[in-house]
């Protein structure tokens, strides 16, 4: 097992944090760095002292937050909307489209699932589900056969979140062509995947995950054939023209990502989103990219060791950052009970079992999981 970086995570970000050694369940949840700590108790220590400047005061959080996700995303503020999490998103999204077929993955997280089933059930957007590869996300060539007249928009995962592998997002893109919509939930891979965000007509994502941000946070970058084309079917009162004025009359919808505003957003969970964003911006998402490289292949190369079938694309350019593994011969809560004795922190499921590394992430943690793995054989 060669260390390709330092044994304590990635040099500028990693010491921003302080999980457990052997955390390995960012998939599931990313625990937030000190930056959003003190973000957060910032902006509540400041609530409870309010005065007649602190409300709007705080609300500028919002527009801080947004100006990152845009520049992450590969966009502006104009088309940059924070949200609570991905699930709005996605809803906002599947009940813009008037009618119309919507591809999605069958395998895909249920949260890609439900928004579409709700909108069929309203008689609006109806979906068709696809079926992907053992390994992962919908191919190009899947999505090329399922293509007729009636269909208007895909809906995919950037990231499977059972095996960490990629969708093709430029492929994808390019497959539906110009006249249809791409919606793309980035949760599992926004803020340490490089992808081609801008491919997306739709992408939303929530930042309790790789993004570290802790819960109560996203956003959406909606591209101006997606302001075109999804009608404002949720706008909320701040999501008008001249949202301060109370004159009793309905406004127009704001011109920009503005519009999927329902209400309010929390300018405590804002003010810890823009810290967040902005430490991924500082370590650079490319450099965060190469740390978790390094650490699922030492995380493949120990579950090969130890005669693991590997899930998971093994290729960097098919992946994330999960490894999901089965040990033939040994129940997942097998595994999962000797991980928990080595300190080791991963996701559980009925057949597999999902590791998941971020750039704080040391060699140590790949140390526990072997000295695991080695009382299983």
């Amino acid at each position: 097992m060669t260390e390709r970086r330092t044994a304590g995570g990635l040099p500028g970000y990693a010491e921003h944090f302080e999980e457990p050694e052997g955390y390995l369940d960012f998939a599931r949840y990313g625990p937030p760095s000190r930056d959003v700590l003190a973000a957060t108790a910032d902006a509540l220590a400041r609530s409870a002292r309010a005065d007649h400047t602190t409300v709007d005061d705080l609300m500028h959080a919002d527009v801080r937050a947004r100006r990152a996700a845009a520049r992450l995303a590969g966009t502006d503020p104009d088309h940059t909307v924070l949200l609570p999490n991905a699930s709005t998103g996605l809803f906002h999204a599947a009940f813009g489209i008037p009618g119309g077929t919507v591809l999605v993955p069958a395998t895909d997280f249920p949260a890609n699932h439900y928004p579409w089933r709700r909108s069929e059930d309203l008689g609006r957007a109806v979906p068709r589900w696809l079926t992907p590869g053992a390994r992962g996300p919908i191919t190009p060539d899947a999505v090329r056969a399922a293509l007729t007249p009636d269909v208007v928009a895909l809906a995919v995962s950037a990231v499977d979140f059972r095996t960490g592998a990629r969708a093709d997002l430029a492929a994808l893109r390019e497959v539906i062509g110009p006249d249809r919509l791409l919606v793309v939930d980035g949760i599992q891979g926004f803020g340490v995947a490089d992808l081609p965000w801008p491919a997306a007509d739709v992408l939303v994502t929530g930042g309790q995950k790789w993004l570290r941000a802790s819960w109560s946070t996203g956003f959406a970058a909606l591209s101006d054939r997606a302001l075109e084309r999804l009608e404002p079917t949720l706008t909320g009162w701040t999501g008008v023209t001249d949202v301060a004025l109370f004159d009793d009359s309905e406004h127009p919808v704001a011109p920009g990502a503005g519009r999927w505003s329902i209400t309010n957003l929390s300018p405590v969970a804002a003010a810890a989103f823009a810290a967040a964003l902005e430490l991924v911006e500082r370590a650079g998402v490319r450099a965060i990219e190469a740390h978790i490289h390094d650490r699922v292949d030492q995380l493949l190369d120990t579950v090969r060791a130890h005669g693991g079938e590997i899930l998971s694309p093994t290729a960097p350019a098919e992946r994330a950052g999960i490894v999901s593994f089965r040990l033939p011969g040994t129940s997942p809560s097998d595994i999962a009970k000797a991980l928990h004795t080595h300190g080791v922190t991963p996701s559980v499921r009925a057949t597999s079992v999902r590791l998941s590394a971020h750039a704080s992430t040391s060699l140590a943690a790949v140390t526990r999981v072997d000295a695991a793995l080695s009382t299983l054989g």
